[in-house]
């Protein structure tokens, strides 16, 4: 029996709080059709240790965005995200399912569930910074919400692109009057320095690199594709949002695109 037909369903514990009937009806369109080892982990740790112990199945992921980026993460740290294609059935609040919809991931449970049995896995890059935190979609520095992820995207390569073009917009005129001060390397290339404030950075990544746009506070953008993008801020450090999380304040992070890094199943 293939890997496609010996799953792992990782139900989030959020997911069944928020919405148990589409867990329900998720767990009963996977077990129809493959031999599944349904987990329900209580918390991270669980979570943790049910992924460690998936063998050669294919992990399913039952949850928000937030799910998915704990089980990239978590696979991610321990280097094995070579190991297998992983899918998704995205349940949650709907405000919490904006990178699973920009990816492609279906947004009904049936659909969903019948993607991760029958789909086909695609190879997607993602940020790694230097603690070890990843990012699927794209980062925001200063920590302001994204915009609005598309309803229907054509397909995971248009998502991707769909990141980058949103990453040209001109910030809001109230934003753009804040000053940020912010040094941005691209591979070792000054784009910005902390001696000329700007309105922000939004890096992506596409095709295999890091995509930087530093925003100028009269709305210039300075643009750049790198490997690595290093960001350091003042004394105070600065917040950032990836992927709808806020980290920070930190001084200084970089972020390396990883080509291709994982698998992600979708509609065929």
């Amino acid at each position: 029996m293939s890997a496609a037909h010996q799953l792992v369903v990782l139900i989030d514990p959020v997911a069944r709080r928020i919405d148990g009937e589409s867990v329900r009806i998720a767990k009963d369109v996977l077990c129809a059709g493959a031999q599944a080892k349904i987990c329900w982990p209580q918390g991270p740790e669980e979570f943790a240790r049910a992924l460690a112990r998936r063998g050669g199945r294919r992990t399913v992921v039952v949850g928000d965005d937030q799910a998915l980026l704990r089980t990239v993460t978590l696979l991610h740290r321990e280097r094995e995200l070579d190991r297998g294609a992983l899918a998704l059935v995205p349940v949650g609040a709907a405000d919490s399912l904006g990178l699973a919809r920009s990816l492609g991931v279906p947004m009904g449970a049936v659909a969903a569930a019948r993607a991760a049995l029958d789909g086909t896995g695609h190879r997607l890059d993602l940020l790694a910074d230097d603690s070890d935190q990843v990012v699927l979609g794209a980062l925001r520095i200063p920590a302001v919400g994204p915009p609005p992820a598309p309803a229907a995207p054509p397909s995971v390569w248009g998502a991707a692109r769909s990141f980058v073009r949103s990453l040209v917009r001109a910030p809001a005129p109230v934003a753009a009057a804040v000053a940020h001060r912010l040094r941005v390397e691209a591979d070792g290339v000054l784009l910005s320095d902390l001696d000329r404030p700007v309105a922000g950075v939004s890096i992506a990544s596409a095709d295999g690199l890091a995509q930087v746009v530093v925003h100028g506070r009269t709305g210039e953008r300075a643009r750049a594709a790198a490997r690595a993008v290093t960001i350091s801020g003042p004394v105070g450090g600065f917040r950032y949002r990836a992927d709808q999380v806020v980290a920070g304040p930190v001084r200084t992070r970089t972020w390396t695109a990883l080509a291709g890094a994982w698998e992600l199943v979708l509609p065929a």
